[in-house]
Parts: structure tokens; sequence; C-alpha cells
């Protein structure tokens, strides 16, 4: 009987014990699982594989981008009822501007890296070039890009006579209204010219301020070095790769990126 009682407590506890050890798998997958969660991702996603939860790292950057000063949202002010060309910001901010033209960017990983870096970006898009890719945008925008007018068919502005400078600038204005429920207040003009019938045309549009730039950046590399202020044309096309490289540039500058929009 004795002998009994005996084998019955050795198998009891050789079942806890492998109780014990079955567990101890999923603990630790448990723990890795957490692991994977970091400290930038305060939804509790998955990072991609690879990186340790932050995700300045997992893009290549060295350091998270610094956040831009809270500056408040400013009118343009018109001169003669016309919007402002605007080819710079004035101000002491250590903030530079991305901008977008066209809508030829169709790479969903730009569309991860602006939401987990939150950047700030201004997407200037033209319908003929845009085509069937608006969702493409409408995802950009719901991560926080601002969706803003380039005219529908991208011609140059200057010189055409008003009501065919107003149908491609109030044209657009309404696809993007339509396409994303937002008027927008910013427009660029093809190929950076317009004249002034583009500036009434873009007043009677609605907008209320037509954007150039000051630095070009092909392949992520600016004509000449940053500086505060500064809006910056990133070519058309493929961005991911060429922002990257910019946003390091950018860094190592002492900079970050603003939204435009704020500032004007």
């Amino acid at each position: 009987m004795r002998a009994r009682v005996l084998v019955a407590a050795a198998l009891a506890a050789a079942l806890l014990t492998g109780c014990a050890q079955s567990v101890d798998p999923i603990e630790r997958l448990g723990k890795k699982a957490a692991q994977r969660v970091g400290p930038d991702r305060p939804d509790g996603a998955e990072v991609p594989d690879g990186a340790d939860g932050r995700p300045y790292r997992h893009w290549g950057l060295v350091a998270p981008l610094q956040a831009p000063p809270r500056a408040a949202a400013r009118p343009s002010v018109r001169r003669g009822g016309l919007p402002p060309v605007v080819r710079r910001v004035r101000t002491s901010d250590k903030v530079v501007f991305l901008t977008y033209d066209d809508g030829a960017e169709r790479d969903s990983r730009f569309v991860d890296m602006v939401r987990e870096l939150r950047l700030p970006v201004t997407m200037f898009l033209t319908d003929s070039v845009v085509g069937p890719g608006y969702g493409h945008f409408a995802r950009l925008q719901s991560v926080g890009a601002s969706i803003q007018n380039h005219t529908l068919d991208h011609p140059a502005l200057r010189g055409l006579p008003y009501p065919g400078q107003r149908a491609e600038i109030c044209g657009q204005q309404e696809k993007v209204r339509s396409r994303f429920g937002i008027r927008p207040r910013l427009f660029r003009p093809p190929y950076g010219t317009y004249d002034r019938m583009t500036l009434r045309a873009a007043a009677d549009c609605g907008l209320s301020a037509v954007v150039l730039w000051s630095v070009s950046a092909e392949g992520g590399a600016p004509e000449r070095p940053l500086r505060a202020g500064d809006i910056v044309s990133v070519a058309s096309g493929e961005a991911t790769g060429p922002t990257l490289r910019l946003l390091r540039e950018i860094q190592r500058r002492g900079l970050t990126v603003g939204r435009l929009e704020d500032y004007l």
C-alpha cells in the first residue's frame, strides 16, 4: 500500500513538473512579443522584423526627428486681392518643408514611413497623373500627409487665357474635394511658371497661397545646403529612398521637418 502511495506521489510530481515545462515556452513567446512592442509604438503594433521598437532606426536614422515648434497657423496676406507667391518661409524656426509634385509616387513603403516617423509632407496632386492612384493618396492623407492643388492636366499656365487657367485650377479643387472631402488652400503651378492671370484664377478658386520652392532635391540630394525655412521640392517618382537620404541631411544640419500649412 505504502509503495502504491509513493508511486502515485512520484507520478503527480512528474505531471506537475511537465506542466511547468510546457508553460515555459509560452511565457518565453509572450516575453518576446512584449519586447517587440517598442516605446515609440503606443498602439501596441508590432514593428517590422529586425527593428528594435524604434521606427527611426528601422528607417536607417540615427536619432528620431525633432518635433517642430508649435507654430500657430497664420493666414497668408493677400495684396490687391491676389494670393502671395511663396518660395521660402520667413521663420527663425529650424524647420524645412518637404513637398512632392504630380502624384507619380506609388511606393506603399512611403505610407509606412510617413506614419511611423510622423512626417508632415505636402503632396501637390495633378489629376491626370494620379489617375487611378487616388486610393494611395487617401492612405497618405489618413496618416498625416497634406493634399494640395497642382492642376488637372499639368499645363504650363503662364500665357494661357484666364478661362483656361481657371478651369485647370478650379477643376482640380473640385476633384480633390470629391476624392478627399477637403478643399486645398495651397496651389503649386506646374513647372513653377505663372502670371497675373494664374494668381487671379487661384484667388477665384479659393486658394490662399501660390507655393513654389527654394531648393530642389534630385535623388534626395539638395542642390545646396539646407537653411531654415526652405521649401524643398522632392523629385517625382519613387519617394521613399530619396526622402530618407534627405532626412539624414536635414538632421546633419540641425533641422527638422515642419508642416507647411502651419506657416502659410
